[in-house]
């Protein structure tokens, strides 16, 4: 109880405090990093600078770009006698403000503090995400998995580039690597023929959400361990993919899941799917 009590107090101390902070401009909010410096008690702006750019390769390495959330602006400061000094400032995103805090002083009690209360904000926002899906129909499901994928996708071929796959040929026996593993042998062109699909017919686009969710987590945790373990070489990228997909294949069989090859293809495609829902929207 008193370790829950401690966590409220965090969250109402901190939200009271980072919300004080947020400023905004035509209707776009942002925070001054020279303010934000001071609330964590980095006294010396300098000495908050490296925490900064720890921040932007964060930034950097989790696909965003750093120029839409660490955004240089000068600002004229009163020195006296009517006379101003120009002094360098950063706009910050709240996405920023997470992640000066995560790479801050832990062994300062209030960025360990505010790295809970981000915690606590991140659960929150990933029930609140999990309980409006959960709400979704089939249907929609699909298509909101398939553009994550999509999406998700792309960053895998930056990465993969940078370990070396590099030639479309690359791409596609990196990405087989990724399918054999999680479809216990089968290739995208197995796969496409297992599930009974048209030449023209993309596996993706006929997948339920069950298949698509274990296809994005494959995307998601094959880009992570790359770029983690800094993967340099075409046959290292391969064998990461592959392994990457076995393992949640594995996580599938000890949840008594279905394998995903086992799984029925859907009839319509997401891009008819997305077609319908949109639509409808319009009715």
């Amino acid at each position: 109880m008193e370790h829950l009590m401690d966590k409220v107090l965090i969250e109402t101390t901190h939200h009271h405090t980072f919300e004080s902070l947020r400023q905004e401009e035509d209707g776009c909010e942002f925070w001054s990093a020279r303010r934000l410096s001071k609330t964590l008690e980095y006294y010396e702006y300098r000495n908050f600078l490296p925490v900064i750019e720890k921040a932007k390769v964060a930034c950097k390495n989790s696909g965003h770009r750093i120029v839409d959330h660490f955004v240089d602006v000068h600002e004229m400061v009163d020195i006296g006698s009517g006379a101003g000094r120009q002094i360098s400032d950063l706009r910050l995103t709240r996405y920023a403000c997470y992640l000066i805090v995560q790479n801050g002083d832990p062994a300062k009690p209030v960025i360990a503090n505010g790295q809970t209360y981000f915690a606590i904000q991140t659960r929150r926002q990933e029930l609140a995400d999990n309980r409006a899906f959960q709400q979704l129909k089939e249907d929609e499901k699909r298509v909101f998995l398939r553009n994550e994928l999509c999406e998700h996708n792309k960053l895998l071929v930056e990465t993969a580039q940078q370990a070396g796959v590099e030639t479309p040929l690359d791409f596609a026996v990196f990405q087989n690597h990724g399918y054999k593993g999680l479809y216990g042998g089968l290739d995208a062109k197995s796969i496409h023929q297992r599930k009974g699909l048209k030449k023209s017919q993309k596996i993706l686009d006929h997948m339920g959400s069950t298949e698509l969710a274990a296809n994005l987590f494959r995307a998601t945790q094959a880009e992570e361990k790359l770029r983690r373990d800094n993967t340099k070489g075409k046959s290292k990228a391969n064998q990461t993919h592959f392994e990457v997909g076995s393992k949640v294949r594995q996580t599938i069989k000890e949840l008594g899941g279905t394998m995903p090859e086992d799984l029925p293809a859907a009839e319509k495609g997401t891009q008819q799917l997305e077609r319908e829902i949109n639509r409808k929207s319009l009715e």
